[in-house]
């Protein structure tokens, strides 16, 4: 498991997660070993995103930087936007998990990004917002993206013909968007400490999620959970069937949650012990991994954790060695 991390200090982050004894889930022992770190960027870093061996960074500095995990190497830049690249997503046909085909990219500047992942050609820039895009979603088949940005819209992207297809205005500016694993039947928009459900179909709300203060990120999971960080330092798990809250790791973190990851199942339908943790980064530099079997744990601890002592702004992470 590969872990990749960007700090307002222009610094990447590579880790990699270590078992360091074998046991079964009671002795299980972790630790996140670090693989790199140095300044990949002229300014803050502000997205990052993984596929199998691939990782890309966005920062402030209008560049996207491409990385081989493999190596710890930086392999170019990108540069077709004209502001801060605010959002990076993969799209990773499912016959093919290590080999990303596509890379979306979205900025301050309006615009989305579209470049074949192999090797990296840019294809086309969409206009998309009128003002900067917060976040881009891509949909499990790679056929679609939706997007919320800064002029409180959101819009939807064909992918197959390159262009937006759709877009409409908010009653509140939406921060974040995001589908749901399996077969993107919903999606998900935050907006401050409310967090909608919708149908991807016709985009029909189905919950609303209050939380008790503003959510900085999200991450879906399997059987319908969706995982969500803030200001309130906690780590919540909650049941998007029902809209009630599933579980909660109370003060994951001694400062706010910035960043979270969760591990998918491998392509072959196996379990491995990855596709049970979720990560959690936070804004003073801390790194924690939790087993999401022990959140019903009055006070669960970490499996690992590891302090990179800086402002972390974004995280990613790959399950494929």
């Amino acid at each position: 498991m590969t872990l990749v991390a960007g700090s307002y200090e222009k610094f990447i982050w590579g880790f990699s997660l270590k078992t360091l004894k074998p046991g079964d889930e009671e002795t299980l022992a972790l630790a996140l070993k670090p693989l790199f770190s140095y300044p990949s960027h002229t300014a803050p870093i502000k997205s990052i995103a993984v596929a199998g061996p691939v990782a890309v960074s966005g920062g402030a500095d209008d560049a996207i930087k491409i990385y081989d995990l493999a190596s710890a190497v930086e392999l170019g830049t990108l540069l077709d936007h004209s502001g801060a690249v605010t959002a990076l997503a993969f799209y990773t046909p499912p016959r093919a998990p290590s080999l990303p085909r596509n890379l979306l990219s979205a900025s301050d500047d309006g615009a989305v990004c579209i470049y074949d992942a192999d090797p990296f050609v840019h294809l086309k820039t969409v206009a998309t917002h009128r003002r900067g895009v917060a976040d881009l979603a891509v949909h499990p088949s790679g056929r679609v993206a939706l997007t919320v940005g800064r002029d409180s819209c959101l819009a939807m992207l064909n992918l197959v013909r390159r262009r937006r297809s759709f877009s409409c205005r908010l009653a509140q500016e939406a921060s974040i968007v995001r589908y749901g694993l399996e077969d993107g039947e919903r999606f998900f928009m935050v907006a401050e400490e409310r967090i909608s459900v919708h149908d991807s179909e016709d985009a029909r709300l189905i919950h609303e999620l209050d939380a008790p203060k503003r959510v900085l990120c999200i991450a879906p999971a399997e059987n319908g959970l969706l995982f969500t960080g803030g200001e309130d330092r906690s780590v919540t798990a909650w049941d998007t069937a029902s809209g009630k809250v599933a579980c909660c790791i109370q003060d994951a973190h001694s400062t706010r949650v910035k960043c979270l990851v969760v591990f998918k199942r491998s392509s072959d339908g196996q379990t491995s012990e990855t596709s049970n943790f979720i990560v959690s980064a936070s804004s003073d530099g801390v790194i924690r991994i939790w087993d999401v079997r022990m959140t019903s744990n009055e006070k669960p601890n970490p499996l690992a954790e590891v302090n990179t002592k800086s402002r972390l702004t974004c995280l990613a992470g790959s399950s494929l060695k």
